[in-house]
């Protein structure tokens, strides 16, 4: 997998998991990378690491 696909994937996982339609841990799958490497990594792309839904940022909880 080139580089430039890398991006893609993380640019498409990021904003989906910005619009609450991914987890962050299904965008990181999404992304092919780790979810703490995901996590890490949104900043870049303008999203935040804080999810804007409560339901999300619990389940994040319990699967922590």
């Amino acid at each position: 997998v080139d580089k430039g696909d890398n991006e893609l994937a993380m640019i498409i996982a990021s904003k989906l998991y910005e619009d609450g339609t991914l987890s962050s841990g299904q965008a990181a799958d999404l992304a092919g990378i780790s979810k703490r490497a995901f996590i890490e990594l949104i900043g870049k792309y303008g999203v935040s690491v804080f999810s804007n839904s409560i339901e999300d940022l619990e389940s994040d909880i319990e699967n922590a």
